[in-house]
């Protein structure tokens, strides 16, 4: 498979895709989006795959989506940009039997942070963070953030990082159990392989326990895909977001006006 803003590779039923656009903070393009679609398909029907792990090169996991063509003159439709591009990535990491993982090699915003919440292992490096950064840019959390943040780590402290937008560094994503490890930046890879193959290797019932634990938690995550969709779309309308873009592109503090 040809990928331009992907590495995609498989090895002892492990396939790790990396998102590779590190001078943009590996940020979602409409190119990216529909490369790592095709590899998540590819891992998902391939037999041999037992794992799926997600990473990024460079200094970050994943910025979310691209805010350089989200500007108010070219956004489009935010919401079926999720129904087409986001959301779909989002219930095939959820529905598939395979585990996935992601290690958060820096920082994982918006979209990307969601993605790695849609994950069911979470790996960081020690420099690893995580923001919620819908706010800063008038926008409302999508990639299923809404329903896995709060059953990750309560209400309270969800709304809180969805409000306020500030920056979780790895050691109290552990803590408050938005994460399962922290390593030193040099052994993560080293750490995730060590778990992946350790999961590959694993009984049938891998799978099973997935499946248990997303009738019991997601039932409802193809619903709330939809109705972020459909929040999404009024937020991308509004005057804030527009504002919110134009200030992050120009590197300011945004003034929001409520409309």
């Amino acid at each position: 498979m040809d990928f331009q803003n992907i590495l995609y590779e498989k090895q002892n039923g492990v396939a790790t895709i990396t998102f590779n656009r590190p001078q943009a903070m590996n940020a979602f393009t409409i190119e990216m989006n529909g490369e790592v679609q095709r590899a998540l398909k590819d891992a998902d029907e391939d037999k041999s795959v037992r794992v799926i792990v997600l990473t990024g090169s460079g200094r970050a996991f994943c910025a979310g989506q691209d805010l350089k063509g989200r500007t108010p003159e070219k956004k489009g439709s935010l919401g079926e940009s999720l129904r087409e591009r986001y959301n779909p990535i989002i219930l095939r990491l959820r529905r598939t039997e395979k585990i996935s993982i992601a290690a958060v090699n820096g920082v994982a915003a918006g979209a990307g942070c969601n993605l790695a919440l849609a994950t069911d292992l979470r790996l960081a490096a020690e420099e690893a963070t995580f923001v919620q950064a819908f706010s800063r840019v008038g926008l409302a959390p999508d990639c299923g953030g809404s329903i896995v943040l709060p059953r990750l780590v309560g209400f309270s402290k969800a709304m809180e990082l969805l409000l306020l937008a500030e920056p979780l560094d790895a050691r109290e994503a552990q803590r408050i159990g938005l994460v399962a490890k922290v390593v030193p930046a040099g052994e993560l890879a080293k750490t995730t392989r060590e778990i992946a193959e350790k999961i590959a290797q694993g009984p049938r019932s891998i799978g099973l326990i997935k499946r248990a634990v997303n009738r019991a938690m997601m039932r409802d995550l193809a619903d709330q895909l939809e109705y972020e969709a459909y929040l999404q779309e009024i937020a991308g309308r509004s005057a804030d977001y527009d504002e919110g873009v134009r200030a992050f592109l120009e590197k300011r503090a945004p003034v929001f006006t409520g409309k």
